[in-house]
C-alpha cells in the first residue's frame, strides 16, 4: 500500500495562487471555503516555522523588510495529512478518518460539526466548519463530477483530492502549477516523484514539535 505525501519547493513557488484556484474549482468549493492557500512570508527564514511563530510571519501579499531591502517569500499551506493526526482521536463520531494510504479525510455523513478536530489540529485554518447552507459564485456546478458534497454543519478540509488519486491522477493543486513547485507520490517508493524530490534536499515539516509527523515536506 502506498503512503502518499507531497513535497513543495519553496524556491520554485512564486505565489501565483494557481494551486489555490485549481483546488477551488476542482472541488466546487463554496464562497467562503478554501482548502489550499498561499501565504506571503515576511522573511526568508523558514527555520522559525514553529507553533508559536508561524502566524506572526505570514501575511497576504505583503513584503517584509524596509525599502529597498525587501523580502518576498511564499508558503503554500493546507492540511498536512499527518502520520499521527491530532484530529483523529478527538473526533467523537469517527467522521475524521485516515485511509491506509495515509490520506486524512472527513466523512460528511458522520460529521456533526462539533469542531473538536479544528481545536485539536495544530495547523490553524486548514479545517473549516460550514455553518450555513453553502453558497457559490456561479449558478452552475463546476469541478470534478465526484467533487465533495458541501453540507451545512460539517467540517471540511483538503483531501489530497482522493477522488482523483483513486483513479490514478494527481491532486488538482499540482496540475496547473506553472513553477512545477509540487511533487506527489508514494513516500515509501524511492522511484516516486516525491521521494526523488526529497532525496538529498534540505527539508522542513511544519510544527514538528507537535508530534503529528506531517506528510507534506517543504524543500528549501
Amino acid at each position: 500500500m502506498a503512503r502518499y505525501g507531497m513535497a513543495i519547493d519553496l524556491n520554485r513557488c512564486f505565489g501565483c495562487q494557481a494551486c489555490a484556484s485549481a483546488c477551488k474549482v476542482a472541488n466546487n468549493l463554496p464562497r467562503d471555503l478554501v482548502y489550499n492557500v498561499v501565504y506571503t512570508k515576511t522573511d526568508d527564514d523558514y527555520s522559525t516555522l514553529g507553533l508559536s511563530t508561524l502566524k506572526g510571519a505570514l501575511t497576504n501579499d505583503v513584503a517584509g523588510g524596509n525599502y529597498p531591502d525587501c523580502t518576498l517569500s511564499f508558503l503554500p499551506f493546507q492540511c498536512q495529512h499527518c502520520e499521527k493526526p491530532a484530529c483523529l482521536d478527538v473526533c467523537p463520531t469517527g467522521a475524521t478518518q485516515k485511509r491506509e494510504d495515509g490520506i486524512v479525510w472527513v466523512d460528511p455523513e458522520l460529521c456533526i460539526g462539533c469542531e473538536s478536530c479544528i481545536k485539536a489540529c495544530p495547523y490553524e485554518g486548514v479545517r473549516t466548519l460550514i455553518s450555513d447552507e453553502a453558497s457559490y459564485y456561479l449558478d452552475v456546478v463546476v469541478g470534478e463530477f465526484d467533487a465533495p458534497v458541501h453540507k451545512a454543519g460539517t467540517v471540511e478540509k483538503c483531501t489530497f483530492c482522493k477522488n482523483l488519486v483513486d483513479r490514478g491522477e494527481v491532486p488538482a493543486c499540482m496540475q496547473l502549477c506553472p513553477g512545477r513547485a509540487r511533487y506527489w507520490g508514494d513516500l515509501d517508493d524511492p522511484e516516486s516523484e516525491v521521494a526523488k524530490a526529497i532525496e538529498g534536499r534540505e527539508t522542513l515539516r511544519l510544527f514538528e514539535e507537535a508530534g503529528t509527523e506531517p506528510n507534506v515536506y517543504y524543500l528549501k
